[in-house]
């Protein structure tokens, strides 16, 4: 499974790194949501790899990055599937649920981000996008585990996501933080 795909400048990593592990075919691509930083590199990996299943958002943009994603989907025949919370499925071993989004309209597109909480053995994984405070209250009462061992801290552990009631929820033993150095936004 490999979910997002940095920026359309990564392309070109992201396929020589999954070659480089040996992956050949890609079981799940999850593009978490349509912002440049996850999804650019996306429509290459789609076009190298064969894929099962890609799930998005249930939300267009008007990029050309957007496009592109969508245009790579088309021409290797596959389809969206829309996340849906509790809904399960399986990768290998792994065991994920669909945890986000939980709504059908947000005022900031990073709250439409998929949230997957992942289970391999005794191990909880909680994969959030860039999901905020909003969809992080929504997951709290929507009645799913959120507990997790390791963390993807969402929106690159910026001030808009993370709550307090959230961090407690999730308790990880480790959280993973993905920003450049010294990025334009300040990040974390």
């Amino acid at each position: 499974m490999l979910i997002d795909a940095g920026n359309n400048a990564d392309a070109s990593a992201v396929v020589a790194y999954l070659r480089g592990a040996g992956i050949t075919r890609l079981v799940t691509v999850i593009g978490t949501h349509p912002h440049e930083d996850h999804i650019g590199g996306l429509d290459a990996v789609l076009l190298a790899f064969p894929a099962g299943s890609v799930i998005m958002p249930k939300v267009a943009h008007t990029t050309r990055t957007f496009e592109d994603v969508l245009d790579a989907i088309e021409a290797k025949g596959l389809s969206v599937t829309s996340p849906v919370p509790g809904r399960r499925f399986s990768v290998g071993d792994a065991r994920c649920t669909v945890l986000a989004p939980r709504s059908a309209a947000y005022g900031d597109l990073n709250d439409y981000s998929v949230v997957v909480r992942l289970t391999f053995g005794d191990t909880a994984f909680l994969f959030t996008g860039d999901a905020g405070a909003e969809s992080e209250n929504e997951m709290l009462s929507g009645g799913l585990p959120l507990g997790a061992d390791v963390l993807k801290v969402g929106h690159h552990g910026s001030r808009t996501s993370s709550t307090a009631a959230f961090l407690r929820a999730v308790s990880p033993s480790a959280a993973v933080i993905s920003a450049g150095t010294d990025n334009d936004y300040g990040h974390p």
